[in-house]
């Protein structure tokens, strides 16, 4: 199977390395979706990452499906996620702020470099959204004293969250503070140490307008 996608977005980053923390093998096709969107295209009409190709030639088309299908592949004892109950919901709430905060992330990006005059009032909206996302992750990870969210193992939104705090700091770095946010920022030094994370990482490369 393939991935494709630049691991400058968190999103095809937290897959990769859930995949390598799976210890699953794949090939990576770092293609972008302005420059290569027409080779994305066969595998994906939204012309989006990430995608990831099975064997078989089966298509998933978005972060959280493809990290479901793996899940579902290494089964409940080895998935980086509870099966059920509160932890499993308390954990999917982390992972829907992480993911949030990475798509408004994102989104400024694009507004930056795509628009011409930016819009005053979306950016506005991004920006509180960015900050209210880090808001409550921070008041979640100070409030935790394992070395992970759920414990000493790591889980899928440890990685979602590690992955938009660089990104974030990356792409809009006057939106986070490590001394507003020190719990996060230990979290993502904590995360980024690991093998994995330093094995699966690009720097951000924007498009160009």
């Amino acid at each position: 199977m393939f991935l494709i996608g630049q691991y400058d977005s968190p999103f095809v980053r937290r897959v990769a390395i859930a995949m390598r923390l799976y210890g699953l093998k794949f090939d990576h096709k770092p293609w972008s979706t302005f420059g290569d969107a027409d080779k994305i295209a066969p595998y994906n009409p939204l012309r989006r990452v990430p995608t990831l190709v099975l064997d078989d030639g089966e298509a998933l088309i978005d972060s959280a499906a493809i990290i479901d299908y793996l899940d579902e592949l290494v089964g409940p004892g080895k998935a980086m996620i509870a099966p059920k109950g509160i932890e499993r919901r308390r954990h999917l709430r982390m992972i829907a702020l992480a993911t949030g905060l990475g798509d408004k992330s994102v989104s400024l990006v694009y507004e930056g470099v795509l628009r011409k005059e930016q819009l005053k009032l979306w950016v506005d909206r991004c920006e509180a959204q960015i900050s209210g996302a880090l808001d409550a992750l921070e008041q979640e990870r100070a409030t935790t004293a394992t070395p992970y969210l759920f414990g000493d193992r790591i889980g899928h939104s440890d990685i979602a969250i590690a992955c938009v705090l660089r990104f974030t700091n990356e792409a809009h770095s006057h939106l986070f503070n490590a001394d507003r946010y020190p719990a996060l920022a230990a979290h993502a030094t904590r995360c980024e140490a690991l093998p994995a994370f330093k094995d699966i990482v690009q720097p951000l490369a924007p498009p160009k307008g």
